[in-house]
């Protein structure tokens, strides 16, 4: 930009929840925005297993970052993949040779997949973290019931119809929620040769309960609910191997053409860049006020950072977290351009949500705890409510009460990525 040297530089790294956060409320301030981001959408996670399992298409989701600030034109978007940061100069260096200074840094660079030391189990078992993820996924899942349809070994058939999934947090029980009625109710009748509704879905936790994170009671219906849609649930049983169609844990043997990860996460490589210390998941052990030790105008956040809430815990690692952290960057910022200062960062809980198939959803607000059909719709209307843009409300509102009505998705398409392409 032409005032930069004038102005105020503040580099966000990464346009997910905290990235976007952060922008907003750094609007009107005296400041030029560069958000770098390697891919060129903003994507809402929470809904992203539906993606994988033909509730809701992509573009649904995801919208383009330089769509979301074209009115803003102290913002520039670029794309770019971050591979390291120059402290001494303040500069955020890109995988392509491109260098972009800074004068305060937000990273905002979220977390991946983690396999606990067996990242050899990845290419067996992928995770859901981006776009590609979940529509490999979806080509997994519909492409296991298009084999067992041709499969004439009885013994096959049964692994391509057995469905495992790894980890019981939110993410593993709304996946397996979502994979079991794709296939008894989507898939019913339109197969001749087996029947959908005979797949069988195993979600595997190595903890005692689903969904840690929520009351016990809370957990203890969640996994009711599983059992009552034909989900098996195995509690306490840490997964030892994982092979191309094995699941082995507590000495038994699961054959599963179909295997998820939903089980942990890792930090983005920041830690890396920035030569600092960090925990076992690779995140950031920030200050008070979110910046990094040593680099006062450096702050990290989300997925990024461990940090402990007001009750001694560490802050959850989810979207209103991330957003909460953007926000207070952003107003430490404009803070310090103004010669003022604010308080630590302190985190607001606002409450836990998760649904178990398209009738059954646990929400705990601490003062209200909501489940079954009233949950659902409560948790509808809330993700609906943080959806961006009209449109996307109004579409993804009535591809939700169709799949309610009729049970049918129509997002059930199969399509070819780069490796994929040509095949027939």
């Amino acid at each position: 930009m032409t005032n930069s040297a004038q102005r105020h530089r503040v580099v966000v790294i990464g346009g997910g929840f905290g990235g976007l956060a952060a922008i907003q409320r750094l609007k009107g301030a005296d400041v030029d925005i560069t958000v770098i981001d390697r891919r060129n959408h903003h994507l809402f996670q929470p809904l992203l297993y539906q993606v994988a399992t033909t509730a809701l298409s992509p573009s649904e989701i995801a919208w383009p970052i330089r769509m979301l600030v074209k009115h803003r034109p102290e913002v520039t978007t670029l794309l770019g993949n971050v591979t390291g940061i120059d402290k001494a100069t303040q500069l955020v260096e890109l995988e392509d040779g491109g260098r972009v200074p800074y004068d305060s840094l937000i990273i905002a660079t979220g977390a991946r997949h983690a396999y606990f030391g067996h990242d050899d189990w990845e290419p067996f078992a992928p995770g859901l973290k981006t776009l590609e993820d979940a529509t490999a996924m979806r080509r997994r899942l519909l492409l296991a019931f298009e084999a067992a349809e041709r499969e004439t070994d009885p013994d096959k058939r049964k692994s391509l119809l057995t469905f495992a999934i790894i980890g019981a947090g939110p993410t593993g029980v709304e996946l397996a929620g979502a994979v079991i009625e794709l296939a008894r109710t989507s898939l019913r009748h339109e197969f001749r040769s087996i029947k959908p509704e005979e797949a069988r879905v195993v979600l595997i936790e190595a903890g005692p309960r689903v969904l840690a994170n929520f009351r016990e009671n809370l957990s203890g219906y969640a996994k009711s609910a599983l059992e009552k849609l034909g989900v098996e649930v195995m509690l306490g049983q840490p997964v030892t191997e994982v092979t191309t169609d094995t699941v082995r844990f507590d000495g038994q043997e699961l054959r599963a053409n179909t295997i998820i990860w939903a089980a942990g996460v890792l930090a983005s490589p920041a830690a890396r860049w920035l030569g600092v210390e960090a925990d076992r998941a690779g995140r950031i052990k920030v200050e008070p006020d979110l910046t990094v030790p040593g680099s006062p105008n450096i702050f990290a956040i989300g997925d990024t950072v461990t940090v402990l809430a007001p009750n001694g815990k560490p802050v959850p690692g989810i979207g209103d977290a991330a957003k909460q952290g953007g926000k207070y960057a952003a107003s430490v910022i404009r803070a310090r351009l103004a010669g003022q200062t604010v308080g630590p960062f302190r985190y607001k809980h606002l409450g836990d949500i998760a649904t178990v198939g398209k009738s059954a959803a646990l929400i705990d607000f601490g003062w209200l705890q909501l489940t079954g059909w009233i949950g659902w719709w409560t948790w509808g209307l809330a993700h609906i409510y943080f959806l961006i843009g009209l449109k996307n409300r109004i579409s993804v509102a009535i591809s939700w009460l169709w799949i309610y009505l009729t049970g049918h998705r129509s997002a059930r398409l199969i399509t070819w990525g780069e490796a994929g392409s040509g095949k027939k």
